[in-house]
């Protein structure tokens, strides 16, 4: 069986813990791998990597840096397919959401190309008698990425494409359901250029992420996943002295007015509710129409698409959406379903028990679409994160915006609406990170930042773009002055003289 091991230092390394986990097809229903879970020392191995390549790639100027990201990004062109194999081999999202995975971590790449324009301080000339102010943004170091299974060439490239940029060296943490991608992603950069070191991968569980965030060598944490992870990896990393990113759960409304054009709304919705079977931080769950008309019509529309889903193995090219990432996490979902159930909420459509054939053993679950959810309700309190959208009625916009900004998510959000406006109105007064207007799935380009609010976020940096750029290096200001001998020299700080 095939096994996954470490990438440290230019090299894969073997583990040597003796601990395994498997790795699943979840197409099939059956173990495809196994991966080591590093120890304390092997994470620790990693991460002197990392300390050891720092100074040397710290003072490579900025255009060689580029250069190498920019040799990286032709690679992972050259390598997409076999990459959006991989992918949907391990996670189950389908051949043209893996490649949407691997192209918007690539979009971050090549952001991060433009690093001797961002990377760029400031400079004030004459800020007093002979005096100029600058100021550098330095790397911070050994950094480190922990990430999630539903996106694992995205995050991972979100993450260290910055920070290598700008100077640092990287050890990525991936999530043990779904490694292989981040260990080609780091065979390819020592392939384009980047020196043993700069970008490691450990493999592991608590014990790998905990010696990340004790371990006085790491700088600096970026992390996506759940909620309650997020917060203990913000609250343990900021224990440690580290600068921390973490980033949660969601549970993401649409707003329909009542003058929105059903077919768009209908087409979109399938999509981000449905796509990548609803295991995206960004997915649409929570469909908000606004009067009676616009959800009884709603209804009408929705029931017979979501019937007609098209479920697919992984490496179907056709298929809406493929299997869920694990056995236990179908379980989970389809808990939440009965919990929708008992409390209260119209089944319109069961996806529970869908069966694809010829892959009987697979995690499949058809689409669920419940209507008359509630905002006490604890299935929409909580995130699903799968094929099931709930649809909440709201009588006007002020209840439409009060939903999501009383929400314990704050992530994302969008309103579907003609009304200028109104879409004015909506985006300046909702209690949420990021919102789309007309656009289901509001995730901003590389050039801005991604991030959410409330307990989707902890931290107060974001996700790329000059954010990212802003959390990957620290400043350093300097005054100074060059006297000569006709200026007085007993300048110190700014006095009335």
């Amino acid at each position: 069986m095939k096994k996954i091991e470490h990438y440290v230092n230019g090299a894969i390394v073997e583990g040597n813990s003796g601990r395994l986990h498997d790795v699943l097809n979840p197409t099939e229903g059956k173990v495809q791998a196994q991966v080591s879970l590093a120890t304390k020392s092997e994470v620790e191995l990693a991460i002197a990597a990392a300390e050891k390549a720092f100074p040397a790639w710290s003072s490579t100027n900025p255009q060689r840096r580029a250069r190498v990201l920019f040799n990286f990004k032709a690679l992972v062109e050259k390598d997409m397919d076999n990459l959006a194999r991989m992918l949907s081999s391990e996670h189950g999202k389908t051949l043209p959401d893996a490649r949407g995975d691997v192209q918007r971590g690539l979009d971050v790449i090549e952001f991060a190309c433009g690093i001797p324009h961002l990377q760029k301080g400031e400079y004030t000339e004459g800020a007093g008698p002979g005096i100029d102010l600058y100021s550098m943004r330095q790397p911070l170091g050994v950094c480190a990425g922990i990430t999630p299974f539903n996106f694992p060439a995205m995050i991972p490239m979100w993450m260290f494409g910055v920070a290598i940029a700008c100077g640092n060296t990287f050890v990525v943490k991936p999530s043990e359901r779904d490694p292989s991608v981040p260990m080609r992603l780091a065979e390819l950069m020592t392939e384009a250029g980047a020196p043993e070191g700069v970008l490691n991968v450990v493999n592991g569980d608590k014990e790998a992420v905990d010696t990340l965030l004790e371990d006085p060598r790491v700088e600096a944490i970026s992390f996506v996943g759940s909620s309650d992870i997020a917060q203990y990896i913000y609250a343990n990393g900021a224990a440690n002295n580290k600068r921390v990113q973490g980033f949660g759960g969601a549970k993401n409304h649409m707003i329909v007015m009542p003058d929105a054009d059903m077919d768009t709304v209908v087409n979109q919705v399938i999509g981000s509710a449905y796509g990548s079977a609803g295991e995206r931080c960004m997915a649409t769950p929570v469909i908000v129409p606004v009067g009676k008309e616009t959800a009884d019509k709603l209804v009408e529309m929705l029931i017979p698409r979501v019937k007609s889903l098209n479920i697919g193995p992984s490496l179907s090219e056709e298929a809406d959406l493929g299997p869920l990432v694990t056995a236990a996490h179908k379980q989970r979902v389809a808990d939440y379903i009965q919990m929708a159930v008992d409390e209260g909420q119209d089944l319109l459509v069961d996806g529970r028990d869908f069966v694809l054939e010829g892959y009987e053993e697979g995690y499949f679950m058809g689409g669920t679409l419940l209507d008359n959810a509630k905002p006490e309700h604890q299935s929409y309190v909580e995130e699903i994160f799968g094929p099931v959208l709930q649809i909440v009625r709201a009588d006007n916009l002020e209840e439409a915006i009060a939903l999501p900004s009383d929400h314990q998510y704050g992530n994302g959000v969008c309103i579907f609406t003609r009304n200028g406006s109104a879409a004015r109105d909506f985006a300046n007064r909702v209690q949420v990170g990021m919102v789309g207007i007309n656009v289901p799935i509001p995730v901003p380009l590389a050039y801005h930042t991604f991030g959410g609010w409330k307990r989707s976020s902890f931290g107060d940096t974001n996700q790329h773009g000059p954010e990212g750029v802003k959390f990957w290096t620290k400043v350093k200001t300097v005054t100074q002055r060059w006297p000569d001998d006709v200026l007085s020299s007993d300048f110190t700080i700014p006095t009335m003289k």
